[in-house]
């Protein structure tokens, strides 16, 4: 029998899974890490401690539990959190804590200079994505700028799933969706580095190579063997970033399909047939050849609900205290009694685009309970996905729409965006994510699984449906939430 193994770093904890080659999960295994916020509008992980560490731990319980030998393993597939800049040696030693996705805004100033050097037109029309805090170039040049030391010891500048492949491989590689994220370094007609955009912010071999995320890129090295567990030799592919693992997880791959990820932040991938380039979201190449994505992505999601959790309520982290609270908001009714929240708490993605937007709780009174205010937030985070729903509507209709990640467990959560955004959500057996994805593509790299077989390894199971005697109140509501942004947003603005 032949196995496939797959991890995925997450923002707040990593996944490992072990399939069979009938694509039946033989084990999973969990850890938890933290998001390093050193100041606010930063978010840092330390990539040995919470990326590499996290990957050997999880190796070694998966093997412990399921009891196989690692000779049996036919190939790995990583995925993790992205686009990040993690500045490393050429040997791969981290020169500090690796700056994270949009959820870190530092770089504001440097994504305006580098709209004026390189002009925004320009830039989206080449690479297909705007200039955003998702971007990875004005991180550099915010590095340069910042912290000059460090930026002279780079030899490497890497995100999480190129850093996990080198640990085991010796070789740095990025996937072509990964290295979409790259902006503004990626040419999207050339499928390449722009050499001479890439050379006005850092040296062009500071890059990863670029391959298909199925490629085997590299065998485990004896050392990472030692270390993981892992045989000796063992394939590993190019791997992804974690929200198109995650996609690839519950059958999005043609035309027409979309995923809505509830995770730490609540993150969106469609598949087209042909490249589609709008200013408010991303644009990459898809997983496989021939196939395009269009992504956006809020920068808050489970994340809030984690704040709300550690900071207003005092229950424990654990699962438990997550179902109280949805027991709490299902005692709430549709519309929270009133109260409307703007999710912005970490600024926001797309569709705005805002850094500098404010989260805010409105309509408070005495009168509200704890179920109200967590319903409230619950119910911003979908009105923030109604927006980007609606606007991917304008660039490009979705056909089938999949709901995947931890946040799916809360009913209250997945039926809201369903009321809110009058959507139906195909749920699949298997919610676990990225981790399930990524061993999946391991498993189309070793030539063990075809594209279909998704399909078995993971069916439909439930369907969300919108409740239409909700639809009118939550419309109002969404009118309100736009509103209450526009107005605000001079006052939401201030640093």
């Amino acid at each position: 029998m032949r196995y496939l193994l797959g991890v995925d770093i997450g923002s707040f904890s990593s996944k490992g899974i072990l399939l069979d080659e009938e694509g039946k999960i033989i084990a999973m295994a969990q850890r938890k890490h933290e998001m390093r916020v050193p100041a606010p509008g930063r978010a840092e992980h330390d990539a040995i401690e919470d990326w590499w560490d996290g990957f050997k731990i999880l190796t070694r319980q998966l093997l412990a539990e399921s009891n196989i030998d690692p000779v049996d393993i036919a190939a790995v597939g990583c995925s993790g959190i992205g686009p990040c800049a993690l500045p490393v040696t050429e040997d791969g030693v981290p020169l500090r804590p690796a700056i994270l996705y949009g959820v870190d805004i530092r770089a504001e100033k440097e994504i305006d200079e580098l709209n004026t050097e390189l002009g925004a037109e320009a830039v989206l029309a080449r690479t297909g994505n705007p200039l955003t805090t998702q971007s990875v170039g004005p991180k550099i040049r915010w590095l340069q700028k910042h912290e000059p030391e460090v930026y002279a010891r780079t030899e490497r500048i890497v995100g999480c799933p190129t850093f996990l492949v080198h640990r085991l491989t010796g070789r740095w590689v990025v996937d072509h969706y990964g290295a979409s994220c790259y902006t503004p370094f990626y040419d999207l007609a050339a499928r390449t580095w722009h050499v001479d955009t890439v050379e006005r912010v850092c040296p062009i071999d500071w890059l990863p190579d670029i391959a298909w995320t199925t490629d085997i890129v590299g065998h485990v090295s004896a050392e990472a063997a030692r270390e993981t567990g892992l045989a000796p030799n063992t394939p590993v592919i190019a791997g992804t970033i974690d929200a198109a693992s995650e996609a690839v997880s519950v059958g999005v791959r043609q035309p027409g399909d979309l995923m809505i990820m509830y995770g730490t932040t609540a993150f969106f991938i469609q598949v087209n047939a042909k490249l589609v380039t709008d200013s408010r979201f991303w644009a990459a190449p898809f997983l496989f050849e021939n196939t395009w994505s269009v992504m956006g992505g809020l920068a808050t999601g489970g994340g809030l609900t984690q704040w709300f959790r550690k900071e207003l309520t005092g229950l424990e982290d654990s699962d438990r205290a997550f179902e109280i609270l949805a027991q709490d908001a299902a005692a709430s009714p549709p519309g929270a009694n009133g109260i409307l929240t703007l999710p912005y708490f970490s600024g926001e993605r797309t569709p705005i685009n805002d850094p500098r937007a404010k989260g805010l709780i409105f309509g408070l009174t005495l009168a509200h309970s704890r179920g109200d205010v967590y319903r409230g937030l619950i119910e911003g985070i979908g009105h923030a996905i109604r927006h980007n729903l609606d606007t991917f509507a304008e660039v490009q209709p979705a056909e089938h729409i999949y709901a995947v990640g931890g946040g799916v467990k809360n009913d209250v959560w997945t039926q809201s965006v369903s009321d809110i955004a009058g959507v139906r959500q195909q749920v699949r057996r298997h919610t676990v994510g990225a981790a399930l994805g990524s061993a999946f593509l391991a498993g189309l790299g070793a030539g063990v699984f075809q594209q279909d077989d998704i399909e078995r390894i993971n069916p439909a199971e439930a369907e969300i449906v919108p409740d239409i005697a909700n639809r009118q109140g939550y419309d109002a509501d969404h009118i309100a939430f736009q509103t209450l942004y526009r107005n605000n947003r001079d006052l939401m603005q201030r640093s």
